[in-house]
């Protein structure tokens, strides 16, 4: 997991840096870093996307988790469990909204899923590494734009990579390549949709997007076994 606590440090510099520079960086600077972020975000989206062989199956999925995130509010309850991290002195309103953004910009995509599966299959930590300095500039940026609520999502970030790091073994001999493939590009549509929250295009609910990861996997398995893949 040496990947991972590499990746949680480079957060936590980042967002330290960021929050430091909040104060004295004028608002314009930090509107046009962020605006930069959000571009970026959908570029990363849209890389991951094109990666579908069956662009169908990943629509479906998507609307299918879309309405299971929107039947258990997912994003609802993730609010309210992020604001049990929240003390008075913790009660500016972007708190919840920089905890959020951060890990979902962190934790969704191929390079989060790959670099945890290379780590803990093979050892090897070259993905997590390139994704832990993408995170570094990432986080400062994030947190000089929301503050403190972008260093706490190191919590989740851990949780969520390390389980991926440790379940690798198990969950890697039934994640074939078809599989990745629209994982990955389920998981760039969900950063498209992050990219216009952050750049205040509009608001989608991304939280409750999440089962579509899940779905497409599921999805995609059904289709290989019937031979519609």
């Amino acid at each position: 997991m040496l990947g991972t606590l590499f990746n949680v440090a480079t957060v936590t510099v980042g967002s330290l840096l960021g929050i430091t520079l909040k104060a004295r960086l004028p608002q314009r600077i930090i509107t046009t870093v962020f605006q930069i972020l959000g571009i970026f975000t959908i570029f990363l989206g849209f890389e991951s996307a094109f990666e579908s062989n069956n662009s169908l199956l990943v629509l479906l999925a998507v609307i299918i988790g879309g309405i299971l995130g929107e039947l258990f509010n997912l994003e609802a309850r993730t609010e309210r469990l992020v604001d049990r991290f929240k003390s008075d002195k913790q009660s500016d309103e972007h708190f919840t909204k920089g905890l959020m953004t951060a890990f979902i910009l962190f934790c969704i995509g191929a390079l989060t899923v790959l670099g945890c599966f290379d780590e803990g299959i093979l050892g090897d930590r070259k993905r997590l590494i390139t994704k832990s300095i993408m995170d570094l500039f990432s986080s400062t940026a994030l947190a000089a734009a929301f503050g403190r609520g972008v260093l706490f999502s190191i919590i989740p970030l851990f949780l969520y990579q390390a389980g991926l790091t440790l379940g690798a073994s198990y969950l890697a001999p039934y994640l074939n390549e078809g599989m990745q493939h629209e994982l990955s590009a389920a998981g760039g549509l969900l950063l498209i949709a992050l990219g216009f929250n952050i750049l205040n295009l509009t608001k989608i609910r991304v939280i409750n997007l999440l089962p579509a990861l899940v779905v497409v996997v599921l999805f995609t398995f059904l289709a290989q076994k019937y031979g519609f893949y």
